[in-house]
C-alpha cells in the first residue's frame, strides 16, 4: 500500500518533530557566523573612544591701572610716540625718532628712547601698533612691529606691552595733518607721531568703552 512503508509505520510526515535542546551558554553561533547572539564584535569592542576636547582656558582681561600709557608707531624709517595724561584722558605727540637699524649688539637707540620714556613718565602700559592689512592678515610690517614689540617688553618689564590694531593710522594721520594747516612737505618729520597719538587714543577709547587693555599682551 503506497500509505505505509514495508515495515508497516506511518508516513514521517505525520509525526511530531523532538524539540532540540539548546546547548547550555552556547547560545546561537549561526547569526554572528560563530559568535554567540548578544556579544559585541571584537572590531567594535576593541576601537578606541574619542577624548572629549578640552576647552582652551580663557584669556583673562587686563583690568585698566591709573596710569600714563605710551604708544609706538613702528615704522621702516622711523618711529612716532604719543602718550597720554594718567587718567587715560587725551593722547598726545611726543617726538618722533629715528629707527636705528645700525646696532648689531645691544639695545637700539629708538628702543632705549622708548625705555626711558618709560621710566621718566613711570608709565602703566605700553601700546605697539600693529599694521595689519585691511583683510586682517598680518605681512611684513607686522612681523617687524611683533618683534619690536618683544624687545621692549624684555626691556620695560613688569610694565605691560600690548599690541594694538593700527589699520589706517598713517592714512588717518596725514588727513588729520592736512586738516589742521600743514603743508604736505612737512608731514614726514610729524607723520609718525600723530600716527602714534592715534593708536594711542583709540586704544584709551576701548578702556572707556570696555573696562580693560586693548589689543593683545606681548610675552618679555
Amino acid at each position: 500500500m503506497s500509505g505505509t512503508d514495508p515495515s508497516g509505520e506511518t508516513p514521517a510526515a505525520g509525526r511530531r518533530r523532538k524539540p532540540r535542546t539548546p546547548r547550555v551558554g552556547g547560545g546561537d553561533r549561526s547569526r554572528q557566523g560563530g559568535a554567540p547572539s548578544g556579544a559585541v564584535p571584537e572590531a567594535v569592542a576593541a576601537e578606541p573612544v574619542a577624548a572629549e576636547p578640552v576647552a582652551p582656558e580663557p584669556v583673562v582681561p587686563e583690568p585698566v591701572v591709573r596710569g600714563v600709557r605710551l604708544a609706538v608707531d613702528v615704522g621702516a624709517v622711523r618711529v612716532g610716540l604719543a602718550a597720554s595724561d594718567p587718567d587715560g584722558l587725551v593722547a598726545t605727540p611726543v617726538e618722533t625718532l629715528a629707527r636705528d637699524t645700525t646696532t648689531s649688539s645691544g639695545t637700539p637707540t629708538d628702543v632705549a628712547r622708548v625705555v626711558a620714556e618709560v621710566a621718566a613718565r613711570d608709565a602703566a602700559v605700553v601700546y605697539v601698533g600693529l599694521p595689519r592689512h585691511l583683510s586682517g592678515r598680518e605681512g611684513e610690517a607686522a612681523r617687524h612691529a611683533r618683534a619690536y614689540a618683544r624687545r621692549l617688553a624684555r626691556l620695560v618689564a613688569p610694565v605691560p606691552v600690548r599690541l594694538t590694531d593700527e589699520r589706517l593710522s598713517s592714512v588717518s594721520a596725514h588727513r588729520a595733518l592736512r586738516e589742521s594747516g600743514r603743508a604736505e612737505r612737512t608731514h614726514r618729520s610729524v607723520v609718525d607721531q600723530a600716527a602714534a597719538v592715534i593708536i594711542l587714543q583709540s586704544a584709551l577709547d576701548v578702556e572707556r568703552a570696555q573696562g580693560q587693555r586693548s589689543g593683545e599682551p606681548v610675552g618679555p
